[in-house]
């Protein structure tokens, strides 16, 4: 274990386990994350590795024995008629039988129903009447010759979730971790492994969780396939349910008229629907129509009576196209059904997570490392619904006058879910509670551009917000500032590829540089947000090294494979930024690695020879004193360009599939965020 797992196992006995062991026990039993973490939790809440594998068997042993797979419902069947009574683990559902005033509960993989449970247990677990639960369950078997009832009796029932929880002591123990940490200790309770990803990344990721803790919050997530969209929705919390976007009724959503039962909203913290986007798919206009109503103001009617709810929504879809595509042919709602794409719908969105900027899920990003066990986590969540943090940051700076209510609502509860999961009675810093305004500003910008571009009644607002010493900050989104020559274009009309200006008031600091615009080489300071794309050693450094002989690059960190590999692409840019009968010497400064020394400087001999028939004079040295921290390239035509990352300037990638553009073509990588100097000197 690292310092980290140490920490955790410290502070939260008994309520973390290894996310790991979740792929080992699961085998081929398709059931939610939380229900094997209950069930680790219970056995394998532990660091001592003894307890852990003796753990593992008993899960593997209990799931084997009483986890139903449908294909084998009629062995576990007969085990019941030959054993009198006998332990199930089942998704399992109830009805009201009004002919004969009676529950009935339906066991979904066993293919058994109309067993009689009492009015008291369906009480006590309402979410049985709706969408179902899944449980521990004792049945028992006796025939009986009245064919009008079930010979399955049902012993007890236990749903799959903690019984209890102490909120202080959660708070109390999240004093002793930095911020940092307690990102990471997230992250990896969600089972992913943070080394992965940057801050903003993890913020992404974590944004997910805000509908499980704030109560009425309406959250988009569109992006590419297979990015985790609808895994914490489906999986991680038994306070949620995840539904096909085609499958929702008005009845099964919000109530049912002729019975007068109160549909999902009435039942689930948190209610996803999956495969939200394709614009071909029908959509009940009545439906939005409530949806609409309910998103606003937290009420629906069908005609009979109001009711509220506070249930939140989550539409999660795949996008067929590239973010320039959309901004330049329409918009980036564009791939949803015609009847969501309405204006009205859109506005009620809180934070539209950009889902282009979440990496496909790849082996390496889960994590080995220890987390929450996710019931326990989803409790907490369920808890902080009660408490309002949306405030918190109004000592220390303002919105701007020029934002709406409704745009102020969802920047409000995406800053206030952030706050929850983030800093939960912990006070965070000035500089902590900006960057989490700042993201939460710009989620809602995001939403309320595109509806600019939809709708032409909506007016161009100012998105800032003011510190306390009156100083203005304006906020940008990302592909603001990647795709300016898109992004303040509004499509004339939806068929047409023809644009206009679209009445944007303040500028953009375009932080890219165009490939087909010659930079000027002139002295200058450029910062780059993490996650923006089309960045390339070629711009960055090309015109900068084109016409120099000597080389030297310091940076105390080339050691490990990705980081040569940095130094390899930055001597690609030397060969094609000089010409062929040029010959040029670059230096490299570095650290040596103690641990894999002779594997580092095999390394740099291999670049060595490969770069002798290109006309590269590569050398290197090791500074012994240790005590190298800036890191920059020098020329010897008198440029200094300084790097606060040195070459390690991009995102993980899949740097082993020979087929991935990212691996490819450095501006179709993620960066980090970084910044770059320029300094002209007199030349060597």
């Amino acid at each position: 274990m690292d310092d980290l797992d140490l920490k955790i196992n410290i502070h939260f006995p008994g309520l973390v386990v290894r996310k790991d062991l979740v792929k080992t026990v699961k085998g081929n039993a398709i059931v939610p994350t939380y229900v094997l973490e209950y069930l680790l939790g219970q056995y394998c809440a532990t660091s001592d590795e003894p307890s852990i594998q003796s753990g593992i068997q008993t899960v593997k042993d209990i799931l084997r024995k009483h986890y139903v797979h449908r294909n084998e419902a009629g062995l576990v069947r007969s085990n019941i008629k030959e054993k009198g009574r006998y332990k199930v683990i089942d998704k399992i559902s109830v009805d009201l039988n009004d002919k004969k005033d009676v529950y009935e509960a339906e066991f979904s993989n066993l293919g058994i129903k109309n067993i009689l449970i009492d009015s008291g247990t369906v009480k006590k677990h309402p979410k049985l009447l709706v969408g179902g639960v899944w449980c521990i369950a004792d049945l028992e078997y006796e025939f009986c010759e009245d064919k009008s009832s079930s010979p399955w009796i049902l012993g007890s029932l236990k749903p799959i979730q903690m019984s209890h929880f102490d909120f202080d002591g959660y708070v109390e123990a999240r004093k002793q971790f930095s911020t940092e940490e307690w990102v990471d200790l997230l992250i990896q309770s969600i089972g992913l492994n943070p080394e992965m990803f940057g801050y903003r990344s993890k913020l992404t990721q974590l944004v997910r969780l805000i509908p499980y803790c704030e109560r009425n919050y309406n959250l988009i997530e569109l992006g590419p396939k297979g990015t985790g969209k609808s895994h914490i929705y489906s999986e991680f919390s038994p306070h949620g349910i995840l539904i096909s976007g085609g499958e929702v009724t008005v009845p099964k959503l919000f109530v049912n008229n002729s019975s007068g039962k109160i549909g999902l909203v009435g039942y689930w913290d948190c209610i996803g629907f999956d495969e939200f986007a394709g614009r071909q798919k029908r959509v009940d206009k009545a439906l939005v129509d409530i949806m609409k109503n309910y998103m606003a103001n937290k009420s629906f009617s069908r005609g009979v009576e109001t009711l509220g709810a506070d249930a939140s929504m989550v539409f999660v879809g795949n996008t067929q196209h590239t973010v320039p595509y959309m901004l330049k042919h329409s918009d980036l709602f564009c791939e949803l059904p015609s009847n969501f794409y309405d204006s009205a719908f859109l506005d009620r969105i809180h934070f539209y997570i950009p889902g282009w900027e979440v990496d496909i899920i790849r082996g390496e990003m889960f994590s080995d490392g220890y987390g929450f066990v996710v019931d326990y986590l989803a409790e907490i969540l369920r808890s902080l619904r009660n408490h309002d943090y949306s405030d918190r940051y109004k000592d220390c700076f303002a919105l701007s006058p020029d934002i709406s209510t409704r745009d102020r609502d969802g920047i409000n509860k995406t800053f206030s879910g952030l706050m929850k999961i983030l800093f939960p009675n912990v006070d965070a810093s000035d500089k902590e509670i900006e960057q989490l305004i700042r993201f939460s500003i710009e989620g809602r910008k995001r939403v309320k551009d595109q509806l600019m571009r939809i709708d032409p009644t909506y007016e161009s607002v100012q998105f800032s917000y003011q510190r306390a010493d009156r100083s203005v900050e304006p906020v940008t989104t990302l592909e603001e500032g990647e795709y300016s020559s898109y992004y303040y274009k509004v499509v004339k009309d939806s068929d047409s590829s023809d644009f206009s200006d679209a009445t944007q008031t303040h500028p953009v600091q375009n932080e890219s540089k165009s490939s087909s615009t010659k930079p000027v080489l002139e002295e200058q300071h450029l910062a780059y947000q993490e996650n923006q794309k089309g960045i390339s050693f070629d711009s960055l450094f090309g015109p900068y090294l084109s016409g120099a002989t000597e080389i030297k690059v310091t940076d105390p960190y080339i050691r490990l494979f990705y980081q040569i590999r940095n130094l390899m692409e930055l001597l690609e840019t030397v060969v094609k930024h000089k010409s062929l009968d040029q010959e040029v010497s670059v230096h490299l400064v570095t650290t040596e690695d103690e641990v894999r020394c002779d594997q580092q400087m095999e390394n740099f001999e291999k670049i060595k020879e490969s770069s002798y028939s290109a006309g590269i004079r590569f050398t290197w040295e090791f500074d012994s004193s240790r005590s190298i921290h800036a890191r920059h390239i020098t020329t010897d035509h008198g440029w200094k360009i300084s790097l606060d990352r040195g070459l390690d300037i991009f995102q993980p990638y899949e740097m082993n599939n020979s087929f991935a553009f990212s691996n490819r073509l450095q501006q179709h990588r993620s960066s980090k965020a970084f910044e770059v100097t320029y300094i002209k000197s007199s030349p060597s």
